[in-house]
């Protein structure tokens, strides 16, 4: 998973962007409006987690920018205003849940797994694809009934191949969606993590390199196991 967070006080960005990856969750930060709209225009998000009263365009521009380019991003609103009505004019702008300020980082990390969830209506909360099963919620990861310990950036880099279903995944696509904006596009951050990942699931290898396009999860190892 891969948020933007839209937040201009520098401490709490840093604290929701810093809380979010230790479960995994990469997220870059914007600290205004222009900035926000820029990273959405060359980013793809999963989610936005956004303070509504930002410099530039506010956060409702923001939310208004994302359901018109009709990206399907759930919108997670953060304010200090706690009164009925401004949360009722946050839902009518598009946000898709609402969280007032002061908040505990664990209560923000269960809205967004459950907003994630809920854009992916398809997906099950728990994944299970070649003998591995994958809960986002516990952050835990077994293969064949055996608890396999994953440090977080390998637990990133496995969910975003579980959720391909066994379709290639390119180096360039899980260095967009299990890091940030911060990571060098020239690193080989991502053959390392998933050479580490293979290792901690181990054999038989169900991570396969498919070569010149990325990494796949060998689905076929499920009718061979049958």
């Amino acid at each position: 998973m891969r948020v933007l967070i839209v937040e201009d006080e520098p401490y709490l960005a840093e604290a929701i962007r810093d809380g979010l990856r230790l479960e995994a969750i990469a997220a870059d930060i914007a600290g205004d409006g222009d900035t926000a709209l820029e990273l959405l225009s060359i980013n793809s998000y999963d989610l936005a987690v956004l303070d509504r009263d930002i410099p530039g365009p506010s956060g409702d521009d923001i939310a208004r920018w994302i359901v018109d380019s009709g990206s399907g991003i759930p919108i997670l609103m953060l304010t200090a205003a706690d009164r009925l009505d401004d949360k009722e004019s946050g839902f009518e702008l598009g946000a898709d849940d609402y969280l007032t300020k002061p908040f505990e980082m664990r209560e923000i990390v269960l809205r967004l797994r459950a907003l994630d969830r809920r854009r992916a209506r398809s997906r099950p909360p728990t994944t299970e694809l070649a003998g591995i099963r994958l809960d986002p919620f516990r952050r835990e990861v077994f293969r064949d009934g055996r608890y396999v310990a994953l440090t977080r950036k390998q637990f990133a880099v496995l969910e975003v191949l579980m959720d391909a279903a066994g379709g290639v995944v390119s180096a360039e696509d899980l260095l967009e969606r299990a890091w940030d904006e911060n990571a060098d596009p020239f690193t080989n951050a991502v053959r390392i993590t998933v050479s580490s990942l293979r290792k901690r699931l181990g054999e038989p290898w169900v991570i396969v390199t498919v070569p010149g396009a990325g990494y796949r999860i060998d689905a076929g190892m499920d009718a061979a196991d049958d």
